[in-house]
């Protein structure tokens, strides 16, 4: 229970914003269903930064974009407080550590990951992973889906995907379009704050309030939205034309389509993904694919920070730099991948937050971010499934028995005993350990 506190919190410098942002980049471990729920409890409940309705009513236009919604989310409350300087800094510390973290655990795992002990690990955490998709989809499930028209939504998304393989932008547009005219038949079905976690609880009066006017910054104007398309351009053009090998290049126009053209956030990219960097160019293997995924979900930040470790993987495969600087290269691909990943995700909020910023309110809006949501729900249980797949049938006929106990165990420790994500993959890694010594 909260207690209320009737004061008005007082805005926090912006060293003091800096800080938290950058804390923040080293702790949100979780995906983003865990990101958002660390967010919310800081800066809605505890610090009083931004109010519920205010940030259900930004992660509701997160969630309909392509990208890491829970990295938008804290651009938009960054820009929200401090204009493009605070979304610029909420954007990159969110993901900056991660960078760093990833891109050295990467390197560990090329270097050693034939070790018996890395794999043992290894095999331990991929299970936890599949529980953890699956663990997601209930959380983001249980909140958003609160009747029986979203559920099955749900329901429709999943089989869109999973059976006729309809891509993701295809259920976006359809799940918006079924919110915008349900809403007419039926307003309460649509109607936004019934999800994502929505409490009517009161925890005193915020920063930025419900009622709080939009300020000067956050305003519409014709010349700012320009001038950041202008801009962020500008800085992928630039960047690409200063990329000369053809492995890098190739990086920079996969990673910006994957920033374009996949919506429902990470756990949905990530098919695009494999298929790009396994399947297309062939900068790692399926399996590697995989250890990627379980290294992503041991380091803090976004989990589409994967996309560092195929960069890594893809420039360090193909020697760009020559077999002596393979470390070197690698890092280098992690930063291309990183950078053509975020940078899309930056424009959305300077350019789109305006606009979201005027339709607070109104259900034409929020209907069918809605509607979307709850098809999101849907693409992560068929993520979950792929993932399943992966674990528990290594080979074409061969069932994984142990890998299966290990995902029911993990599974369960979240769901019934409410085990922090973290303690779940540190015990099924030191169970993978232990199988492979003994």
């Amino acid at each position: 229970m909260n207690t209320m506190n009737n004061t008005i919190p007082q805005k926090p410098s912006f060293y003091q914003f800096f800080v938290y942002w950058l804390k923040l980049g080293f702790i949100s471990f979780g995906g983003p269903a865990g990101q958002i729920a660390m967010m919310h409890q800081e800066l809605v409940e505890r610090r009083r930064w931004i109010s519920e309705h205010r940030f259900l009513h930004a992660l509701n236009y997160t969630m309909v974009l392509p990208g890491p919604e829970a990295q938008q989310l804290a651009t938009y409350i960054g820009w929200l407080m401090f204009g493009v300087r605070g979304g610029i800094v909420a954007g990159v510390l969110f993901v900056l550590p991660s960078l760093f973290i990833l891109s050295g655990l990467t390197w560990v795992y090329l270097s050693y990951g034939e070790v018996d002990a890395v794999a043992g690990i290894l095999y331990g955490i991929k299970p936890a992973v599949t529980a953890i998709i699956l663990f997601a989809a209930y959380r983001i499930g249980s909140k958003a889906l609160s009747n029986i028209v979203l559920k099955v939504l749900a329901v429709l998304a999943f089989i869109a995907i999973y059976q006729f393989e309809i891509a993701f932008p295809y259920i976006v547009l359809i799940a918006a379009t079924i919110g915008f005219f349900g809403a007419m038949m039926s307003p309460d079905t649509f109607t936004v704050g019934a999800h994502h976690g929505g409490s009517k609880s009161d925890y005193g009066p915020a920063l930025i309030d419900d009622d709080t006017p939009t300020p000067e910054h956050a305003k519409f104007k014709w010349s700012r939205l320009v001038s950041f398309a202008l801009i962020g351009v500008g800085l992928g053009a630039a960047m690409f034309v200063l990329l000369t090998d053809p492995v890098l290049n190739n990086m920079a126009e996969f990673f910006t389509k994957a920033a374009l053209v996949t919506f429902g956030g990470a756990y949905a990219v990530l098919p695009y993904i494999y298929q790009g960097g396994v399947d297309q160019y062939q900068w790692l293997t399926s399996v590697q694919m995989m250890d990627g995924l379980a290294l992503g979900e041991t380091t803090p930040g976004p989990l589409i920070m994967i996309v560092a470790f195929v960069g890594f993987v893809g420039a360090w495969t193909k020697e760009i730099f020559g077999p002596e600087a393979q470390f070197l290269a690698g890092f280098a691909g992690a930063a291309v991948a990183t950078f053509f990943t975020f940078l899309p995700s930056f424009l959305f909020i300077f350019i789109g937050g305006p606009g979201v910023e005027a339709t607070r309110g109104d259900l034409k809006f929020s209907a069918p971010l809605s509607a979307v949501t709850a098809a999101v729900v849907g693409v992560i249980i068929n993520l979950a499934v792929f993932f399943a797949q992966n674990t528990l049938w290594p080979s074409s006929n061969e069932f994984d028995v142990i890998a299966a106990l290990i995902g029911i165990v993990a599974f369960v420790a979240l769901f019934r005993y409410k085990v922090g994500i973290m303690t779940v993959i540190a015990v099924c890694a030191m169970l993978g350990l232990g199988l492979t010594l003994v």
